[in-house]
């Protein structure tokens, strides 16, 4: 089963969050590539993976695999880079300042989680609320600013945002479906982080204190 998922199951999941997350449904459909910015970006991603144990690379690539499997570890790690760019590329906003702003957040975010170093569990948990966070501010909050009408949302959401200047956040608007499919592309993304081979030495993340407990409890007595 982890032969088939490293060689046919993560590296279709990662090549089809690049597809999907570069689907741009507007007046045309387009496929849009990440920007520099996001490939950047996307190291860092991979990189804090790495550091927190969410992905061990020993596991997908080393001198005691054979050159079949060292073949498909690589491929896996360069799907995964292509995929946590475009993935972060789907949630920023396409222009304004809102995309400066997000750009800059995901910076700042990757830095502080890379010197935190935090364990895996508490990795993916934040990856998925940031995710998600980032994802309801375009396909929600911004897309509402964006849609012409007056829908009760857009109303309350300009009320909020009186005295700003409604030009420096709106966005070209999108499809509806769009949304859809970029719900269906961060999920299909964080399922696929789930997936990695990671450091069995940095799992103990939940059990780790409770363990830790118990072997004080047993030193006492």
């Amino acid at each position: 089963m982890t032969a088939r998922r490293e060689a046919i199951g993560l590296p279709i999941i990662f090549l089809t969050v690049v597809l999907l997350g570069g689907l741009r449904i507007g007046v045309v459909a387009a496929l849009v590539p990440p920007s520099v910015f996001a490939l950047v970006l996307g190291v860092l991603l991979v990189r804090v993976l790495v550091q927190c144990g969410a992905v061990a690379p020993e596991r997908l690539v080393s001198g005691s695999r054979r050159a079949l499997a060292n073949a498909n570890g690589i491929v896996v790690l360069v799907t995964l880079w292509a995929a946590s760019s475009q993935a972060i590329a789907l949630v920023i906003p396409d222009s304004g300042l809102p995309r400066l702003a997000m750009n800059v957040f995901f910076l700042v975010l990757l830095l502080n989680t890379a010197a935190a170093s935090p364990d895996r569990v508490r990795l993916l948990r934040s990856l998925s609320v940031t995710f998600g966070s980032v994802f309801v501010l375009k396909f929600v909050v911004l897309y509402e600013l964006s849609t012409p009408g007056t829908s009760w949302l857009k109303r309350v959401l300009q009320a909020m945002l009186e005295g700003i200047t409604l030009g420096t956040l709106t966005q070209d608007p999108l499809r509806p479906v769009t949304g859809y499919v970029a719900f269906a592309t961060v999920a299909l993304f964080l399922i696929g982080i789930f997936l990695l081979p990671h450091d069995r030495a940095v799992t103990g993340d939940l059990v780790g204190p409770v363990n830790r407990v118990g072997q004080l409890r047993r030193a006492r007595e």
